[in-house]
């Protein structure tokens, strides 16, 4: 990225850079999923996540009285093991397979290109604006989507706010800094006073714009969005932003192109956009809760029932990695937005 004459540039246009320019951002010129990549997803570790999420969808549809179409959206659809295995669990069911659309939305043209080797089924488009998909009851599937968003900091020291920005250096070093802002301007954009009580904030803007569209989606059509992703309940923000290589957390200004940005939701103000919108949390629970509600621990028991020792204890520690307090279990957050009509609370 230039910058002439040393001008410092908003943190999320740098973040956009940093991932997605076209040439030779960090998401469009490499996979970075697996072992061998920077950083593993719950669809990679197990497959009973993505069996757990296709029952889910199951009884979403039922909980619909069953309508003869909708749609199902893999927002970020990364190596494409989610889909391709909720595909394959959904596809068991008749009365099912012939009225579901699977949607994949990806930015990215080299995780596309992979996406669409691994999966050949009549039932999936690749999308790149949601606004495009059929008139349906639409179900948002957000894995770890949000936290790929590029983000905008705001700090406040001494009843003072500045928004945080990047520079290059005349060593060609990128560096912080922090530039006074009117704050109200912010709060007018977002449609409320998100800075009240707050020291700092750690926003996204196309986050904002993705829920927004989302939710006229959901009001037109009926359906929902569940967001499983890092994340925290607290109502004070904080500074989560970060970066992974190699699976170690980086510098995201050393690792310019280079890592994986990412940073916690604050599903506190997830939960003040969705009502904005005229949306309702109809649920709000941690991943190892969800999975737990979803029937996980008993869908491996049958599964390993006979299997080797080996093969029995592989399964239950990719399960532990899912679902414990010491892994993924609590640090990620599963959150459901519906309509104020819907009661639907499965796994919740």
């Amino acid at each position: 990225m230039k910058n002439k004459n040393n001008k410092s540039i908003d943190l999320d246009k740098f973040i956009y850079q940093s991932l997605y320019n076209k040439k030779d951002g960090y998401y469009m010129s490499k996979n970075p999923f697996g072992k061998k990549g920077d950083f593993i997803t719950s669809a990679n570790i197990s497959i009973f996540f993505s069996e757990m999420l296709s029952i889910w969808i199951l009884s979403f549809w039922e909980n619909l009285n069953k309508p003869n179409k909708i749609n199902i959206i893999d927002l970020g659809g990364g190596n494409g093991d989610l889909s391709k295995n909720i595909l394959a669990t959904l596809n068991k069911f008749p009365n099912f397979k012939n009225i579901y659309k699977l949607y994949i939305h990806e930015k990215s043209p080299l995780l596309k290109k992979k996406q669409k080797i691994l999966i050949r089924d009549k039932n999936v488009s690749w999308v790149s604006d949601l606004r495009k998909i059929q008139k349906a009851p639409s179900l948002f599937i957000a894995n770890e989507f949000f936290d790929a968003l590029p983000v905008k900091q705001f700090l406040k020291n001494d009843k003072i706010w500045k928004e945080r920005k990047v520079y290059l250096s005349k060593s060609k070093n990128w560096n912080f800094i922090d530039k006074e802002t009117d704050i109200n301007l912010l709060d007018k954009k977002i449609g409320f006073k998100i800075s009240k009580d707050q020291n700092f904030l750690e926003i996204s803007k196309v986050g904002i714009e993705y829920l927004n569209l989302i939710s006229k989606i959901i009001k037109n059509n009926d359906g929902g969005v569940l967001i499983i992703d890092y994340g925290y309940y607290d109502k004070k923000m904080r500074n989560t932003l970060r970066g992974f290589a190699n699976h170690k957390i980086v510098n995201i200004l050393k690792y310019y192109k280079k890592c994986d940005i990412t940073y916690s939701l604050s599903f506190n103000f997830l939960k003040k956009i969705a009502m904005k919108n005229n949306l309702k949390v109809a649920g709000l629970t941690t991943q190892g809760d969800f999975l737990k509600n979803m029937g996980i621990l008993e869908r491996a028991e049958i599964v390993s029932k006979n299997l080797s020792f080996t093969e029995k204890a592989n399964i239950f520690y990719r399960l532990n990695k899912l679902i414990s307090k010491n892994f993924m279990g609590e640090v990620f957050k599963v959150m459901l937005l519906t309509n104020n009509k819907s009661k639907f609370r499965i796994g919740f």
